[in-house]
């Protein structure tokens, strides 16, 4: 168990390792008011806007949050060719986030996501977005920028984080997977449901209960932790993972593993947490569970570390990453708990 000491060292480790997020960007456009009347036109409020803002949303946050942990993410993701690209291009900009593995495409909408929110509750979201497969053309425009780092930046971990909106398809993950295999590069999902089955062979595959439930078809019949352990054990055969963590909200989160030919599961509960927004929150988890992988942590370890970096953001309104010294205040307090 992770001593004070060992928690110094890892958090300066995070610091030396160079993170490939590949996965779908998109820009989370906020728009802040107060609503103190409802509008004559029809039943709905007018919100008077106070405050407009642009985030880094989906594949892109999860470079935040790596960022934010002290490591180097290079994102590679495709976008498009339009005035949503250059808010998106512009904000990543103000991040200190490199462009140089983004493919941009004259056919694709940028993805926005488009929040509003007045009297600190939220009214609206307008998604705007292309869902179609990647062309060959941008297939192949993404699969070099890819294949140029793995081969050439020393990369520590991969991180795929699909939101179903086209970037990443079954021949990306192949062509992924066994170029990070034959350098030995842990590589890390956080599904969705079009390419649930697809991540074979991946070092830890991440889904919500819901995913996990609507990928193996369960219909909604996770009810009980016995049900949700098979259930990790039926997709870890499938995809043949070596480790399948599930998030389970106020369950807090199971690991399901194998070790010398025998199942091995750990589970922690979720922390008491006044809940604010749970947007981002799945981002954040699989940033610090691939840093711990890519430093090779005990399973047990980087399950605690996650589940307290997840609570932690789900505290704050809208899509944000970890703050790294709050999670390293927290992760003091419990690994020193836990070693009394």
């Amino acid at each position: 168990m992770l001593d004070i000491a060992n928690i110094k060292q890892l958090f300066n480790d995070f610091n030396r390792q160079k993170v490939l997020i590949i996965g779908d960007m998109m820009l989370d456009s906020y728009i802040w008011g107060k609503v103190d009347r409802i509008s004559p036109e029809a039943p709905v409020p007018i919100v008077a806007v106070k405050e407009r803002e642009n985030r880094l949303g989906g594949a892109a946050n999860v470079g935040l949050n790596v960022q934010a942990l002290g490591a180097e993410a290079i994102l590679c993701s495709v976008i498009g060719n339009d005035f949503k690209a250059a808010e998106l291009r512009e904000t990543l900009s103000k991040a200190g986030l490199t462009e140089e593995g983004i493919v941009q495409s004259n056919t694709r909408k940028t993805t926005v996501k488009f929040r509003v929110f007045a009297n600190n509750t939220q009214l609206l979201r307008v998604d705007e977005e292309s869902t179609d497969a990647l062309s060959n053309e941008e297939f192949k425009q993404l699969a070099q920028r890819i294949q140029t780092f793995i081969e050439e930046k020393k990369i520590s971990v991969v991180i795929f984080q699909d939101y179903d909106k086209g970037v990443i398809t079954p021949e990306l993950i192949s062509f992924t997977v066994a170029l990070a295999k034959k350098y030995s590069i842990p590589v890390t999902v956080d599904p969705k449901k079009r390419n649930f089955l697809h991540y074979k062979k991946v070092t830890l595959f991440k889904p919500n209960l819901k995913e996990m439930a609507e990928g193996l078809n369960k219909d909604g019949t996770l009810n009980t932790m016995e049900e949700i352990h098979s259930a990790a054990e039926e997709l870890q055969t499938k995809l043949k993972a070596d480790i399948v963590l599930n998030t389970l909200s106020e369950k807090g989160m199971l690991a399901l593993w194998h070790e010398e030919g025998k199942a091995k599961t750990f589970h922690t509960m979720a922390h008491l947490r006044h809940v604010a927004d749970v947007s981002g929150a799945g981002d954040t988890v699989i940033s610090v569970a691939s840093l711990c992988l890519a430093l090779e942590q005990t399973i047990s370890e980087m399950v605690e570390l996650s589940n307290l970096a997840g609570g932690l953001v789900c505290e704050k309104v809208g899509v944000v990453p970890i703050d790294k010294q709050e999670l390293f205040q927290e992760a003091t307090h419990l690994f020193s708990s836990h070693n009394r």
